[in-house]
């Protein structure tokens, strides 16, 4: 019978990643912008096709979460009209004033969370870097849920 080799070779995704510079490019921490590193063309088919294939989904994701809940609040009403369901509406208006006496108190302070306000921070300077890519990716959104 044959010796069977048991020896395996490490790759090691460091060294590997050193000699790959578009890797480097795109997932280093300090990569850049997309307006540094691409042309305005090649920007905008990135921001539009992206865009087109959210907006799409999004679309096709909507319709199926409206019917879900139109078809779940007709089932209720079915089974409340047909006797198999009662509705305490004293409880339901009680809860809903808690509710607004709670959404009341949170609003009244006005002021974002730390941790909210730098990760809305952060979003505005992408968005201001990549104005180009942004766009395109606006505009392929629309497209894609018109579509």
């Amino acid at each position: 019978a044959g010796a069977k080799d048991d020896t395996f070779n490490v790759l090691d995704l460091a060294e590997y990643t050193k000699n790959r510079p578009w890797w480097r490019k795109i997932f280093a921490p300090s990569s850049g912008s997309s307006a540094e590193k691409y042309n305005v063309a090649t920007q905008l088919v990135i921001g539009g096709v992206t865009g087109w294939c959210t907006g799409f989904i999004f679309q096709k994701v909507g319709k199926l979460a409206a019917t879900a809940v139109g078809g779940g609040f007709f089932l209720l009403q079915i089974a409340n009209h047909t006797g198999y369901i009662k509705v305490d509406w004293n409880l339901v208006q009680r809860d809903m004033d808690k509710a607004k006496q709670q959404l009341k108190f949170h609003s009244s302070g006005n002021k974002m969370p730390p941790e909210v306000k730098s990760r809305v921070d952060e979003a505005i300077i992408f968005l201001k870097k990549n104005v180009i890519l942004t766009g395109g990716f606006a505009g392929g959104f629309l497209l894609g849920m018109a579509s």
